[in-house]
């Protein structure tokens, strides 16, 4: 054997038994920002999230705000304005929509709380604001007639 033949012979061994931790294929290396970096601090809250909206959630929720630190509350605003909250317990998560809780632990009450949530999103998109008709010159206002019907006159025909 000679010596270029034993360096390639190392060189094929150390790149089969050293692999540095960036080069893992568990996390391949990507360059987008996840769009809710939240959900990477808690998982169970993706869970609960897929869970009441399915894996294809991103396209219905605008933005995931860390509320309050005792007991965990999120406010997880919809594409049309609306929100609801998610409040971590010991026992289950509880979804608070429209004013009402739904402990997710209970099939029944999950049930209704995806029923809830699914009448909050038919609400469709936000109404515009004033302002912003306004800015383009375009109001739209409601002409009232400015003529009062006539009244039958009083006399009688002959």
């Amino acid at each position: 054997m000679t010596r270029d033949e034993f360096k390639e012979k190392i060189k094929i061994l150390v790149k089969q038994v050293y692999k540095p931790d960036y080069l893992s294929d568990e996390k391949p290396i990507t360059l987008d920002a996840p769009k809710f970096p939240i959900l990477e601090k808690f998982p169970t809250l993706k869970e609960i999230i897929v869970g009441l909206l399915t894996d294809q959630f991103e396209l219905f929720i605008v933005d995931i705000q860390w509320v309050a630190p005792r007991p965990t509350t999120f406010r997880v605003i919809l594409g049309n304005g609306e929100s609801f909250f998610l409040t971590y317990t010991p026992r289950s998560w509880v979804a608070k929509i429209e004013g009402k809780s739904y402990y997710l632990s209970n099939i029944g009450e999950e049930e209704q709380a995806i029923q809830s949530l699914a009448r909050v999103l038919s609400y469709g998109q936000q109404a515009e604001t004033t302002e912003t008709a306004g800015e383009e010159g375009e109001t739209e206002t409601a002409e009232e007639p400015t003529e009062t019907p006539e009244e039958p006159s009083e006399e009688p025909e002959a």
